[in-house]
């Protein structure tokens, strides 16, 4: 194969179909049928004699030379945007899709809200938002950016230091009315408290319970902080929550403020090969603008 047989435009929908993981997806975002996007694909691999998809009942799974070119055609990808700043004079690169990954109450109560200004701000750019109790592998392209409670020490990752947030301990006024008030930290063991699920905890920053007391014994238990949320509103028990999500609520009150105290930190990852092309790096410097501008909602005073 010579550099002439190569259909150099067949990587676009190579490029599209890895990161959609379907077909009738990447094709409704590169504005054609699914049967070309199809077509381009078995092209491609016939011409390269590698399969580069797994057909599975999910989507399209990368095969191991799949992987290989994905980083070969993501590298090209990033030459051709910065060819097109640097010769247009523009940020014509600020447009496709841009996946971000956070943490399920990072996601859900700070990032949500904000997203439609990335998204008015830049109108040709398809924000994806993935807001999950889980860990997201960028070196698989499972996002573009994602939000960490922790700085990866391995693999091509860049991370950057989002903000700081502060956590405390709440309860529904409902609960505290037929259990009591809890005048300190002796009295603790004696009410029910909310946490995750230990064998589902995708993170050692979220074990937080010892560090309150270690005769608690979390009673309701789930994966997902949203849900840890809704059940201490609902009068389930005490819960361990961000102060950015509980401070607003009026269903919840702050148990023990001051006393019970902890601070974590988000760290924004973006994968060294994707990391300057406009789409993800005008939305991580939005993120990045929008937590320095709410630093007194994830940091409260006390």
């Amino acid at each position: 194969m010579t550099a002439t047989d190569f259909e150099w435009s067949d990587l676009r929908f190579f490029l599209a179909v890895a990161r959609a993981g379907k077909l009738t997806l990447a094709a409704r975002q590169l504005g054609v049928e699914h049967s070309t996007v199809g077509r381009r694909i078995g092209a491609l691999e016939r011409m390269l004699g590698a399969k580069l998809f797994d057909r599975q009942p999910g989507g399209y799974v990368l095969t191991a030379p799949g992987e290989r070119l994905l980083v070969s055609a993501e590298a090209m990808e990033t030459l051709a945007s910065a060819a097109r700043q640097e010769i247009g004079g523009a940020d014509l690169g600020a447009a496709g899709t841009v996946r971000i990954g956070a943490p399920d109450g990072f996601g859900t109560f700070f990032l949500a809200p904000r997203m439609g200004r990335l998204a008015a701000q830049h109108p040709a750019l398809e924000v994806q938002f993935l807001a999950m109790p889980r860990l997201f592998n960028l070196t698989k392209r499972e996002a573009d950016i994602a939000i960490s409670l922790s700085r990866p020490n391995q693999g091509r990752l860049h991370a950057k230091k989002l903000t700081d947030y502060r956590l405390g301990l709440y309860a529904a006024p409902s609960y505290l009315a037929a259990h009591g008030p809890v005048e300190n930290r002796a009295t603790l063991a004696r009410h029910t408290f909310i946490s995750y699920v230990d064998e589902l905890l995708y993170a050692p920053e979220l074990d937080y319970l010892p560090l309150v007391s270690k005769d608690l014994r979390p009673r309701v238990k789930s994966s997902s902080l949203v849900a840890q949320f809704m059940a201490a509103r609902a009068g389930a028990g005490l819960a361990i929550l961000p102060c950015f999500m509980a401070d607003a609520e009026p269903g919840l009150a702050p148990v023990l403020a001051g006393e019970v105290e902890l601070t974590r930190t988000f760290w924004l990852i973006t994968h060294a090969d994707t990391r300057t092309l406009a789409r993800v790096r005008v939305a991580a410097d939005f993120i990045a603008q929008e937590a320095q501008e709410a630093r007194s909602v994830l940091l409260p005073a006390r």
